[in-house]
């Protein structure tokens, strides 16, 4: 099962015990874990869906949990994609801006708080101006899901209320993988409406991706509305889950753990190898042709201390490219 390529798994990681940290800095320990510590969507339309993925990873040896994540005004809704966070573990706060309600200046906190493995409180700054005379529907680009190659088209419709000879006059970082088209469909005393069409290229690479576009306007002080755009490009075959989790292991442990290969047909798996040569996974090959394998997948864990990362590639008969999907685990020789 061993190819020889780039050398994936590591059994060496500095990461800081939490146990060792001094009781003044309760908080400063949380805060580390933060991709960013406050965050400002500048000026958006009204309408529009503004929403932010705040970055937590947890950079230290024991489990972090996060007990309680609340906003400091009625403008902000925030939560936690997961509530536990093991060792290297990576979660998001989830954090949208109302512009529906609310309008002008709007300055909110979120507030995290964690239980363990001390207890801790996180206060992120979050602010933004709603504009009132620009408004978008819906309130995004959302593509969805959509099957790998098959493409898709979106529309969204601006309005905007004031100067009779305001304009949009071009669209800043629109991603590679997309076209969009802007008509102006009426135009008013003191209203001008516009319709933005969006294709998604059927060779946009498999994946989540999500960011902002932005309309460039003739205004003089705020001339950039931004627009959320994002979706999924689900490929025909799919392992679940993409991370493998192993948990806590010990030098010379075996422990089995099942991998998902879900197809929308009937599929043969060729062969599954692993880019390391630490000869420490087995893997029971399934001999026949269907739409979902359950490929039980053996560690013997080797001698050593820290964490483990494996990537694994499955070969499907009659399929030109491979699917890739990584084992992670921590070694504790206990010693």
């Amino acid at each position: 099962m061993k190819r020889h390529a780039s050398l994936m798994a590591i059994l060496a990681i500095a990461l800081v015990p939490a146990n060792l940290m001094a009781a003044g800095q309760s908080t400063e320990w949380a805060l580390k874990m933060f991709e960013e510590t406050e965050h400002n969507f500048g000026v958006v339309a009204r309408g529009s869906d503004v929403q932010y993925r705040l970055k937590v990873t947890n950079i230290y040896e024991e489990t972090v949990h996060i007990a309680d994540v609340r906003t400091s005004c009625g403008c902000t809704a925030a939560k936690p994609s997961q509530s536990t966070l093991e060792s290297l573990e990576t979660a998001y706060i989830e954090i949208v801006m109302d512009t529906k309600k609310f309008t002008r200046q709007k300055d909110s906190s979120v507030i995290i708080t964690f239980d363990a493995p001390q207890r801790a409180e996180v206060r992120i700054p979050i602010s933004a101006y709603i504009r009132t005379d620009v408004v978008t529907d819906p309130g995004s680009v959302s593509f969805g899901t959509v099957d790998q190659g098959a493409g898709a088209n979106r529309e969204v419709n601006i309005s905007y209320a004031g100067r009779a000879d305001w304009k949009i006059v071009g669209i800043e970082n629109l991603p590679d993988y997309m076209t969009a088209k802007l008509d102006e469909t009426s135009r008013n005393p003191n209203s001008v409406n516009y319709k933005l069409a969006v294709t998604l290229s059927p060779e946009t690479p498999i994946g989540s991706f999500r960011g902002l576009v932005n309309l460039v306007t003739d205004d003089a002080s705020n001339p950039r509305v931004p627009l959320l755009v994002e979706g999924e490009v689900k490929p025909d075959i799919v392992v679940s889950p993409e991370i493998v989790s192993l948990g806590m292991l010990t030098p010379g442990q075996q422990k089995t753990v099942n991998v998902v290969v879900r197809g929308k047909k009937p599929f043969k798996i060729g062969k599954i190898e692993c880019e390391s040569d630490l000869n420490a996974f087995q893997v029971r090959m399934p001999q026949d042709e269907k739409a979902v394998h359950v490929v039980p997948l053996t560690i013997s864990t080797p001698d050593g201390d820290g964490t483990l990362v494996e990537e694994f590639t499955i070969t499907i008969d009659g399929r030109p490219d491979p699917i890739t999907f990584k084992a992670l685990g921590k070694v504790v020789s206990g010693s």
